[in-house]
């Protein structure tokens, strides 16, 4: 199972990728070598612990492990009484330093990296929580703008979750919720952003996303939620226990405006097309609910 979290890894620039750190962290390992040679003091040594810190941040235990490694290759090198084994106080304290700055930079990059990851994931599900939400269809509303592209949002909630609730529990609601999340995981495509942003109500947004390709991906998940037979609580439930009604929008963003009034469009935008996906949700309920609804035309933003 494929859940969609907020993210697994920090969005970096272009100059912040694998094959420059490389490049970065080996030229400036040399530079530090080089003056070290030229030098032995100690106050340049301790500029090792550059390259080492950005591999620990960049590549994690491995990184920082291995640059940590190579310090101690360019420290011995650059200190020729050291091949000798003949370790000073200071000399020992520094090697052990190189591996420890390393492995604590690594752990940190991943602890910080977690709490991104828990900052923009909803608990229950796994699915984006709402500000991450919001920030990815700002961005898909500003890519659609620039390239008169669609956006599809669908808005959906689980059918009779209170009287799930009242009959077996809330711990059985939250499951099924939780179950739902990880259907709508599961399906939709890459690219999309899918949100919980209430007890069981979940949105989704689906860049390049036309109205017809919109309803055919809220009825797959309709019909895997009422084909699913979830085990809630310990207990097993029927095929057709959940079902969720759904409903559909779809927009086009046409480019314009002032440079400072863009984020402000593309959020406003990026609203209106849910109030009317969440006006069709409306329409899908009182049509008996196990529907769905899409809106009567494709918005033009």
């Amino acid at each position: 199972m494929q859940l969609t979290p907020a993210t697994d890894r920090f969005v970096v620039p272009a100059w912040y990728a694998p094959a420059w750190v490389v490049g970065l962290v080996a030229a400036t390992m040399l530079a530090v070598f080089a003056l070290d040679r030229i030098t032995g003091a100690a106050p340049v040594q301790h500029l090792y612990y550059v390259p080492i810190v950005l591999a620990g941040f960049r590549f994690q235990m491995r990184g920082g492990v291995l640059a940590g490694l190579a310090a101690i290759f360019l420290y011995h090198l650059a200190n020729p009484h050291l091949l000798t084994i003949r370790y000073g106080e200071s000399d020992l304290l520094q090697v052990v330093l190189f591996l420890a700055v390393g492995v604590i930079s690594a752990r940190l990059s991943r602890d910080a990296k977690r709490l991104h990851v828990l900052a923009m994931t909803d608990d229950l599900t796994g699915l984006h929580n709402l500000r991450s939400f919001e920030a990815h269809l700002a961005a898909m509303v500003r890519a659609a703008r620039e390239r008169r592209t669609h956006v599809a949002m669908l808005v959906l909630d689980v059918d009779r979750l209170k009287t799930l609730n009242d009959q077996y529990g809330h711990m059985t609601g939250a499951e099924a919720v939780r179950a739902v999340g990880h259907l709508i995981a599961e399906r939709i495509p890459p690219g999309a952003v899918a949100c919980r942003y209430g007890g069981d109500e979940f949105v989704i947004a689906v860049p390049h996303g036309g109205l017809p390709g919109g309803q055919r991906l809220a009825d797959d998940l309709r019909r895997a939620v009422r084909d699913s037979a979830p085990v809630l609580a310990g207990r097993e439930f029927a095929a057709g226990t959940l079902s969720v009604s759904v409903g559909v929008a779809s927009g086009v963003f046409h480019p314009g405006g002032a440079p400072g009034e863009l984020a402000r469009r593309d959020r406003e935008d990026g609203e209106a097309l849910f109030a009317a996906a969440d006006a069709a949700l409306y329409r899908a309920k009182a049509d008996g609910r196990n529907q769905v609804a899409a809106a009567d035309h494709v918005w033009r933003m």
